[in-house]
């Protein structure tokens, strides 16, 4: 979604993943600090490219208000971040999509249904009116489109 996103709205594209599968393929541990270096790393490569003037779809889990704050704390934007959470409340149509699945990652594996579970029953609600939630059960391309319209409802206002 994020990188579907990131083309057509002509944004800069970081997803914490990748990030995260580099410094564990340089030797890094499988760790939580790993994986906080991700997310700071995500944040410097946001940063310079927010300092260019271009805007930046950030791809992350963001499951904790520090996780939240990593964009928060980020400078060079001209306003605040924008949070948008992908909601998939159809738990077959999740299973089914995670199964199918696959990213050209080498040492992040892809997570298991029950990882997945564990995860949403330990991540940290949104205070009311913080991020916009998105059925994510609809077709990519309508659920960019809805996007486009809320983040830049005049369309003119696209970033270049």
């Amino acid at each position: 979604m994020a990188r579907a996103f990131a083309a057509r709205s002509d944004c800069v594209h970081v997803s914490v993943d990748p990030i995260e599968d580099a410094l564990l393929r340089a030797g890094l541990p499988r760790s939580w600090e790993t994986g906080v270096a991700a997310y700071e790393a995500a944040r410097a490569v946001a940063e310079l490219n927010l300092g260019l003037g271009r805007s930046v779809v950030v791809d992350a889990v963001n499951d904790s208000a520090s996780a939240r704050d990593t964009w928060r704390t980020a400078t060079g934007a001209g306003s605040g971040p924008e949070f948008v959470l992908l909601a998939l409340d159809d738990e077959a149509e999740h299973r089914r999509r995670l199964a199918g699945r696959r990213r050209d990652l080498t040492h992040v594996p892809e997570p298991g249904w029950g990882e997945v579970t564990a995860r949403a029953a330990a991540y940290e609600p949104w205070p009311d009116g913080e991020c916009l939630r998105v059925d994510a059960a609809r077709p990519v391309d309508e659920i960019v489109g809805e996007l486009l319209e809320h983040l830049f409802p005049d369309a003119r206002s696209l970033p270049r």
